[in-house]
């Protein structure tokens, strides 16, 4: 029963490492990529305006956080990066913990043999987490995540609502 359950696990994870499921990620990827909005049309200061109402900032940001998502997107991974370059003890943990568990990982579940002993797989990833644990708290993410939401929200939100929409869907809503 439990090399059934093994079997099932890897046969479902190789599914999900198909080749097809791949080229259909990386097309998405590819289309996602060719919906970026160029520049002079994300910074058309021609159509930057305080909103009048809450009524055109929620018209604004709902029509904006479509048209630009992509913008968008590319704007929170550049702060994602600006955070991690920033939060190097923070960025060192991560790569250590990746790392080390790509280490253990290339053991197979055999014993890690040394001149101070023998270690198993289990006090391997034990010992790591040890170490990533306390180095962790010391590197603050939960402040970094909430700088950067907060840093997203504002970029995303500020542009969104005072971004005017083309004069073609304003004449499109009036028909409407």
């Amino acid at each position: 029963m439990n090399n059934f359950a093994q079997l099932s696990q890897i046969s479902s994870f190789a599914q999900n490492l198909s080749v097809e499921r791949i080229k259909s990620e990386f097309g998405s990827l590819q289309n996602r990529l060719a919906s970026v909005r160029p520049p002079q049309e994300f910074f058309d200061f021609k159509r930057i305006s305080k909103p009048q109402n809450f009524g055109e900032v929620q018209s604004r940001v709902g029509y904006n956080l479509g048209y630009f998502s992509t913008n968008y997107v590319l704007i929170i991974s550049a702060l994602s990066i600006y955070t991690l370059l920033t939060n190097f003890l923070l960025l060192t943990v991560i790569v250590f913990v990746v790392f080390g568990t790509m280490g253990i990982n290339k053991l197979n579940g055999a014993d890690l043999v040394t001149p101070f002993g023998s270690f198993k797989t289990s006090q391997l990833y034990t010992g790591l987490l040890c170490v990533a644990v306390p180095l962790g708290f010391l590197a603050s993410p939960i402040s970094t995540l909430l700088w950067l939401i907060g840093a997203s929200i504002v970029t995303v939100f500020s542009h969104a609502s005072f971004m005017e929409k083309p004069i073609e869907t304003v004449f499109e809503e009036e028909t409407v």
